[in-house]
C-alpha cells in the first residue's frame, strides 16, 4: 500500500513535470511565430516609415526651393522698386539743385539791379536835397520868412484841416451810430411785438340784459314806474326800453355802475320780486360782488404778469382799470400788454425785466381815480406810487411814460415805447383804427392823381406803395421820374412816421397764340 501510493505520487509528478514540460516547448513554438510575424511587420512597417520620410524630404525640398525662388523673386522686386525710387528721387535732387542755383543766380542778378539802383537813388537824393535847399533859399527870399515861421503857418493849415475833416469823420460815425441805434431799436421792439400778441376789443357804453320774455318789462317798470326809477336811482345808470325784443339796454358812462346794474338786473329777473326794497338790496349786493370782481382782477393782472409785492389798495385800483377804457382799448388790457412789451425789450437790453414790467403794469394808474381827485392821470398815478411807497425807477417811468418829463432812465423809455406800441397797434383804438385807414386811402389817392397810372397799393402798413403803370405811357426813363414827383407829393401832404417806400412798376407783355 504503501509503495503503490509513492508510486502513485511519482507517477502524478512525472505527469506533471511532462506536461509541464509540453506547455513551455507549445508556448515558446507559439511565442516564436509571433515573434517572426512581428519582426515582418517591424520590417514592413519601417519600410514604410521610410518610403514615407524620403516622400516627405522630397516634397520638403520641392516647397523650400519655391519659398527660395519666391523670397528671391520678392527681394529682387523689392530692389528693382527701390533702385527705380532712388533714381527718381536722384532726378527730383538734381532738378531741384537746377532750380536753385538758377534762382541763386537770379537773386544775384536782383541784388546787382538793387545795387545800381540804390547808387541811382542815392545820387537823386543828393540832387533833390540841393534843388530843395535851392528852393527854400528862394522862397525865403521872395516871403521874406523864416524856415521856423513858415513851418508854423504849415502846421496852422494843417491843423485846420484835419479839424475839419475830424469835424466831418465825427458827423459821419454820429449819423451811423444813430442809424445802427434806430435799427437795433426796430429789431427790438418788432421782436417784443412778435412775442406778445395781445386781444383787443372796443369797449362801449352799453350793456344788454336779456329778459326771459317781454312781460319782464313791465314788472321792472313797476307800478308808475316805481322800479325803473328806483333802480336808477341807486345805480346811476339809464334803463332804456323799447321796442327790442326781451331785452332792456342799460346806459351809462361809468362801467362800474353800469356792471353794478347789470348783476342787480340780472339777480331780479331771477328772483322774480320786484319791489324798490328788493332792488336796494340786489343794488347793495351787486357793489359788493363787483368790489370782489375788482379786486380778483388786480390780483389777476399781477399774476399774469409775475409782478408781486403790490400794496393791496394799488391790486385794487389795478382792478378798477377792467373797467376804464381810452379810445375804446381796455385799460387793464392796455396796461398789461405794456408790462410785457417792457420787460421783452427790457431782457433783449439786459436791463431789469422785473422793475420794467413792474412799470409797465403801473404806468396808468392814475386812470383808475374818480374825477373828483383833481391832476392829470400820470400827476395822480406818480402821487399814488410815491404814497405806497413803490421805486423811483418805477415812479420815474410813471412821470415820464408822456413825454412830460425828461426820461432819465432805460426803463423810462421802454415804458414810453411799450405804451406807444400797444396803442399804435391796428385795431387797439378806434381813432387810431380810423386815421390809419385814412392815411392808406389818402396814399392811395395821391398815386392814382398823377396820369398813367392804373393801380396803386399801399402795404406794409402804409411804409410802402406800389404803383402799377401804364407801359403805353410812361417808359422806363419816366418810371424813376414819377417815382420821385409821387414822393415830393406825399411829403407834401402827408404827416407820417418814419419813411414811406414808392416803387413804380412798368410792366410790358407781348401776347401771341399759336395756332
Amino acid at each position: 500500500m504503501g509503495s503503490s501510493a509513492i508510486f502513485g505520487v511519482l507517477g502524478i509528478l512525472a505527469g506533471l513535470l511532462v506536461g509541464a514540460v509540453a506547455g513551455w516547448l507549445v508556448r515558446r513554438n507559439v511565442a516564436e511565430k509571433a515573434i517572426g510575424s512581428a519582426e515582418i511587420e517591424a520590417k514592413k512597417v519601417l519600410q514604410n516609415a521610410e518610403a514615407n520620410a524620403e516622400a516627405k524630404k522630397r516634397e520638403s525640398v520641392v516647397a523650400a526651393k519655391e519659398e527660395v525662388m519666391q523670397i528671391r523673386n520678392e527681394v529682387e522686386k523689392e530692389t528693382r522698386e527701390r533702385r527705380s525710387e532712388l533714381q527718381r528721387m536722384e532726378r527730383r535732387y538734381l532738378q531741384k539743385e537746377e532750380t536753385l542755383e538758377r534762382k541763386i543766380e537770379a537773386i544775384e542778378r536782383r541784388e546787382d539791379h538793387l545795387i545800381k539802383k540804390e547808387a541811382e537813388a542815392e545820387e537823386h537824393k543828393n540832387e533833390l536835397k540841393e534843388l530843395v535847399n535851392k528852393q527854400m533859399a528862394e522862397l525865403e527870399r521872395l516871403s521874406g520868412l523864416t524856415p521856423e515861421e513858415a513851418k508854423q503857418i504849415l502846421l496852422k493849415s494843417v491843423e485846420d484841416e484835419v479839424r475839419y475833416e475830424s469835424a466831418i469823420m465825427i458827423k459821419e460815425i454820429e449819423g451811423r451810430a444813430k442809424e445802427e441805434a434806430e435799427k437795433k431799436a426796430k429789431d427790438i421792439i418788432s421782436l417784443a411785438i412778435h412775442r406778445c400778441a395781445a386781444d383787443h376789443v372796443a369797449e362801449s357804453t352799453v350793456s344788454v340784459v336779456a329778459l326771459p320774455n317781454d312781460e319782464m318789462k313791465g314788472r321792472i317798470i313797476g307800478r308808475e314806474g316805481r322800479n325803473i326809477r328806483a333802480l336808477e336811482t341807486l345805480t346811476g345808470i339809464d334803463l332804456i326800453i323799447d321796442d327790442t325784443p326781451e331785452a332792456v339796454i342799460l346806459s351809462g358812462f361809468d362801467p362800474i355802475r353800469r356792471e353794478v346794474a347789470r348783476l342787480a338786473l340780472e339777480k331780479l329777473i331771477v328772483d322774480g320780486r320786484i319791489h324798490p326794497a328788493r332792488i336796494e338790496e340786489m343794488v347793495e349786493k351787486s357793489q359788493k360782488e363787483v368790489e370782489q370782481k375788482i379786486r380778483e382782477e388786480g390780483e389777476q393782472a399781477t399774476f399774469e404778469t409775475a409782478v408781486h409785492g403790490i400794496h393791496p389798495e394799488v391790486i385794487k385800483l389795478l382792478g378798477r382799470l377792467k373797467f376804464r377804457t381810452s379810445y375804446g382799448q381796455n385799460v387793464l388790457k392796455h396796461s398789461i400788454e405794456v408790462s410785457h412789451l417792457a420787460g421783452l425789450m427790457a431782457a433783449e437790453l439786459g436791463v431789469d425785466v422785473q422793475i420794467a414790467k413792474r412799470a409797465g403794469l403801473l404806468h396808468d394808474i392814475g386812470k383808475a381815480v374818480d374825477h373828483d381827485t383833481e391832476g392829470t392821470h400820470v400827476e395822480i398815478g406818480v402821487d399814488i406810487t410815491k404814497k405806497y411807497k413803490e421805486s423811483w425807477d418805477v415812479i420815474h417811468a410813471i412821470e415820464a411814460h408822456h413825454g412830460d418829463t425828461e426820461p432819465k432812465t432805460i426803463v423810462a423809455v421802454l415804458v414810453a415805447a411799450a405804451d406807444a406800441v400797444s396803442a399804435a397797434r391796428p385795431g387797439a383804438r378806434r381813432e387810431t383804427l380810423e386815421t390809419y385807414i385814412k392815411r392808406l386811402q389818402k396814399l392811395e389817392e395821391i398815386a392814382e392823381n398823377f396820369e398813367g397810372v392804373e393801380k396803386s397799393y399801399a402795404i406794409q402798413a402804409g411804409r410802402e406803395i406800389r404803383i402799377i403803370v401804364n407801359p403805353e405811357k410812361i417808359d422806363d426813363v419816366l418810371a424813376p421820374r414819377m417815382a420821385r414827383d409821387i414822393s415830393k407829393k406825399v411829403e407834401e401832404e402827408l404827416d407820417y412816421p418814419g419813411q414811406i417806400k414808392v416803387v413804380v412798376i412798368r410792366e410790358t407783355r407781348a401776347v401771341d397764340y399759336a395756332k
